[in-house]
C-alpha cells in the first residue's frame, strides 16, 4: 500500500505495488499506488463491526482485481507481488469506548490498589449534579497486591520474595482473566520486581497476556501509568487475535507482502510490535488523516495548516506548524463526556496532537430536554447508517441533512455502488421538523450549520491554544465528510485557503502511505540539571537505542534512513506543568547540557513569555525518537480519468448559507479537471469518495498534484 516516492527511478522491470486499508466507524478505506507513476486506486466499503477483517479484505480483493487488470491490459503482465500492505485502524478506540475487552487482572504494591478509582480527585465539571465518572477498566475485586517496594530512585526498600509471588500467582489462577496488567510503585526506575512476576506469570500461565507499566509507560504518575498499563491489557488479546487473523488474510491475498501497522505517533510499525503495545494504535486513523494533509501542504510549499478529517462518525483536527504535526504524550479517550477533557481515561503514549472537534455524517441528531436541535454524540455507524442508507436507520444524521441541502447526489454514492434515498431522509428529518415546529430543510440546515459552528468553535480554541491565529493558516480536508464540510467551516474560523487532497475522501489511506517508520521510548528519573548523572542517562539512552532499532528492523526499515531525536520533559523545580524539548542526536554526555538548556529556555519563552529568575531547571522525562527520512509524495490517478476540458455534469439546486436559499451550481466530475484548471464557485466537485461543496463565491483551481485549492472570497 503505499507511497512511491517523485517518479521512482526503480532498477527493477516488475511493477511495485504498496496497499493501505484504515477501518473508520462507518466505512473501511483501501487504497493502492503502482510505481512507477505513483498512480492509485481507491476502495471504500462499508466496516463489518462483528468482524473488522472482513471488510479491510474486501476492498484488498477489489483493488487488486483493478490493478492487476489495468497491469494486464497495458503491458500483457501482472505485478509479481504486493511489496507491504500498512494498516490504520480504530479497533483498539472501539474497545475501550465500547468496553468490550478482555477480562483483566491487576497486580499493584501493596497499599495502592484504589489508585484506578481514586484516579486525580478531579470533577470535570464543577456544575453537574449528576456527574459521571469513568469506571476503572478493572474492578476492585481483580486488583492484586505485592508486598514489595521500592523507593523514589529505584532502590528495593522490600523485596519480592518467593512466598509472596506464590501467594500472588494462586490468588491470579483464581480470577479467571485473561489478561494481566502489572504497575509497580516506582517501576519506570527500577522494573526488576515487574520482570520477576511476569517470569512467573508465564511459567505459571503461558497463554496469559502480560502487560507490564515498565514497558508500556515508563514515566512517572502512578495514576496514568496505570491507567495506560490496564487499557493495554485490556485491548491486548483481542488485537493479538485479530492482528493474526489479519496477517493470515493479508498473506492469502498478497503472499510475502509485510503487513505494517500504523501507530499514534505517525509512524508504523511491525505487526508482532504492535500485538505488544497495542495500546499505540489508539489514534492510528486519524493520524493517517494528518499525514496525509502534511504531505499536500508539502508538495505545495504550505508550512502552516489545520489538518481536518471528518469522517462517519467523529471530526478531529490538527495544528502543524514549519511541516511537523504537535506530538502530545498524554491524551484521554473513551470520555464520558465526550467533549469535556478530565472525564475519560488518561494515557501515556506519544501521539499526533489531535483534537476531537464534532461529530461524523453518522451522527445523530435529536431534540435535547431544553427542546433544542442537538446533533451527537450518538452515531448510527455502519450498520444500520443513516437513514438515507436504507438500512434500517431512524434518526436523521448529517448524512441526511447534507443529502437534503442538495450536497450529496443520491444517484452517485461510492461512484454509484450505494444509492442513497432522498425520501427516508426526509421522513427522519420530518420527524424532527414536527417536534420542532419547523420545516423539514430548516432542520437540514440547522443540523448542519449546528455541526459546522461546533466543528470551527473547538478549531478556533485549539488553533489559540498553541499561540497562532487561524486567519494564516490554511485548512486541509480529508475523510469522506470533510471535503463536504469544510469551506463553511473554513469560513466560520476566517480560513480564505482551503485544500481538497486527491482521494480525500481516503484520505488517511494517503497519510498512511505517506508515513515513516517510526518509535518513540522514554524513561522517567526526574533530577535537577546540574545533578544529573549523565554516565547514568547514556547508559540507559544505549539501551532504549538498541532496543528502538530492534522494532525499527522488525518493520523493515533500514538504519541508514534513520533519524534520531534526544528528548525531555522540562521545567523548573516545584511546577506541575511540563516543557517539552527536543535535539537532534547526539553523544550523550554532561557537554550537551548548554544545548538542553537553550532549546529549554527558548521553549519555556514561547510558552510563557520570560524565564523564573533563579529558579533550578529539572528533567523529568528523558525521550528518544527514531524515524525514517519523511518524503513528499505525489499521486495520480489509476487509471484514465482526466479528460481534454473538465466534465459539468449537470447542475443541482444546493443550499447557500450566504443567500439563505436553494440555488442551482454546476457539478463537475472531480477526475476529469486536470492540474491548472480554473473555475469559480458556488460549485460541487464529484468523485467517488467524497463530494467537495463550495457553497459560496470563491475560486478553484486544480494544483499540480491533483489537490483542488479553493480560495474563499465571500466571509458574511
Amino acid at each position: 500500500m503505499g507511497i512511491v516516492v517523485t517518479k521512482a527511478k526503480a532498477k527493477t522491470t516488475r511493477d511495485r505495488i504498496r496497499i493501505a486499508v484504515d477501518i473508520g466507524g462507518t466505512f473501511t478505506d483501501g487504497l493502492a499506488v503502482i510505481a512507477p507513476g505513483n498512480r492509485i486506486w481507491v476502495g471504500k466499503t462499508l466496516t463489518t463491526p462483528d468482524d473488522p477483517g472482513e471488510a479491510v479484505t474486501t476492498v484488498m480483493a477489489d483493488l487488486l482485481r483493478h490493478i492487476l487488470k489495468q497491469i494486464a491490459a497495458a503491458r500483457g503482465r501482472g505485478a509479481r507481488a504486493v511489496d507491504d500492505v500498512v494498516h490504520g485502524t480504530t479497533l483498539v478506540t472501539n474497545t475501550l469506548i465500547e468496553r468490550k475487552g478482555a477480562r483483566t487482572g491487576l497486580v499493584v504494591t501493596q497499599g495502592t490498589r484504589d489508585v484506578l478509582t481514586i484516579a486525580r480527585e478531579i470533577r470535570y465539571d464543577l456544575y453537574d449534579l449528576n456527574l459521571e465518572i469513568p469506571e476503572p477498566l478493572v474492578p476492585a475485586d481483580k486488583r492484586l497486591e505485592a508486598g514489595e517496594r521500592l523507593d523514589v530512585s529505584g532502590a528495593i526498600v522490600k523485596p519480592l520474595d518467593g512466598e509472596d509471588l506464590q501467594r500472588l500467582l494462586d490468588q491470579l489462577g483464581a480470577l479467571g482473566v485473561e489478561a494481566v496488567a502489572v504497575c509497580l510503585l516506582h517501576a519506570y526506575v527500577n522494573d526488576v520486581h515487574e520482570k520477576q512476576i511476569a517470569a512467573a506469570v508465564k511459567k505459571r500461565f503461558p497463554g496469559l497476556a502480560i502487560s507490564l507499566s515498565s514497558g508500556i509507560a515508563r514515566e512517572i504518575r502512578e495514576y496514568e501509568r496505570m491507567s495506560t498499563t490496564v487499557a493495554n491489557a485490556y485491548v491486548q488479546p483481542l488485537m493479538t487475535e485479530y492482528l493474526n487473523r489479519l496477517d493470515q488474510r493479508v498473506h492469502e491475498l498478497a503472499p510475502g507482502a509485510p503487513l505494517k501497522i500504523m501507530v499514534s505517533s505517525g509512524g508504523f510499525t511491525s505487526g508482532r510490535a504492535a500485538a505488544e503495545t497495542p495500546i499505540l494504535l489508539l489514534e492510528s486513523g486519524p493520524a493517517g488523516g494528518v499525514l496525509s494533509a502534511l504531505n499536500t501542504a508539502r508538495n505545495n510549499g504550505i508550512a502552516e495548516i489545520l489538518a481536518f478529517d471528518m469522517g462517519g462518525t467523529t471530526a478531529k483536527a490538527c495544528v502543524a506548524v514549519g511541516g511537523e504535526p504537535l506530538i502530545s504524550h498524554s491524551f484521554e479517550c473513551a470520555r464520558v463526556s465526550r467533549f469535556k477533557r478530565g472525564s475519560g481515561l488518561p494515557i501515556l503514549i506519544p501521539s499526533i496532537d489531535l483534537i476531537e472537534i464534532g461529530a461524523g455524517g453518522g451522527s445523530i441528531a435529536h431534540v435535547n430536554e431544553l427542546g433544542l436541535l442537538n446533533v451527537g454524540p450518538q452515531s448510527s455507524g455502519a450498520v444500520p447508517g443513516p437513514a438515507c442508507y436504507g438500512l434500517g436507520g431512524a434518526g436523521a444524521t448529517v448524512t441526511d441533512a447534507d443529502l437534503m441541502l442538495g450536497y450529496l447526489n443520491p444517484d452517485n454514492f461510492l461512484g454509484g455502488a450505494m444509492k442513497l434515498d432522498t425520501g427516508l431522509a426526509r421522513n427522519a428529518l420530518q420527524k424532527l421538523a414536527t417536534e420542532l415546529k419547523l420545516t423539514a430543510t430548516e432542520v437540514a440546515w440547522g443540523i448542519c450549520n449546528i455541526v459546522n459552528e461546533n466543528m470551527a468553535a473547538a478549531a478556533r480554541i485549539h488553533i489559540a491554544e498553541k499561540g497562532h491565529d487561524p486567519r494564516s493558516f490554511a485548512m486541509v480536508a480529508t475523510g469522506g465528510a470533510g471535503p463536504v464540510h469544510v469551506v463553511e467551516v473554513a469560513r466560520k474560523l476566517q480560513i480564505p485557503r482551503v485544500l481538497a487532497t486527491i482521494a480525500a475522501g481516503a484520505g488517511s489511506c494517503l497519510g498512511l502511505l505517506a508515513a515513516p517508520a517510526r518509535v518513540d521510548r522514554s524513561w522517567s528519573n526526574p533530577t535537577l540539571v546540574a545533578e544529573i548523572d549523565w554516565r547514568k542517562v547514556a547508559h540507559v539512552y544505549a539501551e532504549l537505542r538498541a532496543d528502538a532499532e530492534e522494532e525499527l528492523k522488525s518493520a523493515g526499515a533500514r538504519d541508514a534512513a534513520i533519524k534520531w531525536w534526544i528528548g525531555a520533559e522540562m521545567r523548573y523545580a516545584g511546577q506541575g506543568h511540563n516543557v517539552s524539548v527536543a535535539l537532534p542526536w547526539r553523544k550523550v554526555n554532561a557537554a550537551m547540557a548548554p544545548a538542553l538548556m537553550r532549546e529549554f529556555e527558548r521553549c519555556y519563552r514561547q510558552f510563557y513569555g520570560h524565564l523564573v529568575p533563579g529558579a533550578a531547571p529539572q528533567v523529568i522525562t528523558w525521550r528518544l525518537t527514531g524515524r525514517s527520512v519523511v518524503k513528499s509524495h505525489r499521486f495520480a490517478w489509476g487509471d484514465t480519468r482526466v479528460s481534454a476540458k473538465a466534465v459539468m455534469r449537470g447542475k443541482r439546486s444546493i443550499y447557500l448559507p450566504v443567500k439563505r436559499k436553494f440555488q442551482p451550481v454546476p457539478v463537475y466530475d472531480r477526475y476529469s479537471l486536470k492540474p491548472g484548471t480554473r473555475i469559480k464557485g458556488p460549485l460541487i466537485l464529484e468523485e467517488r469518495e467524497s463530494t467537495l461543496v463550495v457553497p459560496v463565491a470563491a475560486d478553484v483551481k486544480i494544483l499540480a498534484d491533483y489537490t483542488v485549492a479553493v480560495t474563499i472570497r465571500e466571509f458574511t
